[in-house]
């Protein structure tokens, strides 16, 4: 994961403003659409001013001969240190702006989770755009190669619904760069 020593911004979801605290990415994807798995998913972790609410804004990667993620390739040096520290974590100094891997993105789905790392908290608002994104094979093996766990995936296997109610959104395109709440 990497986190952030600067204040790189944030989401407004239904009133609540949230302030972006950590990137991290799972391959293969932990969310699938039409029941198809990606090849990696970003998960960004923001948390509310009070500190007692969690909003993760997602973004599913597909495989691309010719097409990096600029994001991921942005982030590439703190990626790499992140595989020599025991606790696969990396604070970053520089300005990331937190909207460029979800920009453009006019469609998304929401719905109110739990987190997928223990201890899996509920009541997290969940925000996965609908729009996949590419990246290649080499930044796939690059994060995968950060968490260094010898395993081939670090994703939780798929859950069910469990009743829960996934909302399909669509914003236009000038109203998408703020507010992904209404």
């Amino acid at each position: 994961m990497v986190r952030f020593n600067s204040n790189p911004g944030g989401v407004v979801i239904d009133g609540v403003a949230y302030r972006l605290r950590q990137m991290h990415w799972h391959s293969p994807s932990e969310h699938t659409i039409n029941g198809r798995r990606y090849a990696l998913e970003l998960h960004m972790l923001h948390q509310s001013g009070d500190g007692n609410r969690y909003a993760v804004v997602s973004q599913l990667y597909r495989v691309s001969r010719r097409r990096r993620d600029r994001t991921i390739h942005r982030l590439e040096k703190y990626i790499r240190r992140v595989r020599k520290r025991e606790n696969s974590e990396e604070l970053i100094d520089e300005v990331v702006d937190p909207r460029r891997p979800v920009r453009g993105s006019t469609a998304y789905y929401r719905y109110t989770g739990s987190f997928t790392t223990p201890p899996c908290t509920e009541g997290v608002t969940w925000v996965v755009a609908h729009q996949v994104r590419r990246v290649t094979r080499r930044q796939v093996r690059l994060l995968r190669n950060a968490v260094h766990d010898g395993a081939r995936r670090n994703a939780r296997p798929l859950q069910e619904a469990n009743g829960r109610a996934v909302a399909f959104y669509y914003t236009t395109p000038a109203h998408g760069r703020g507010d992904s709440g209404n």
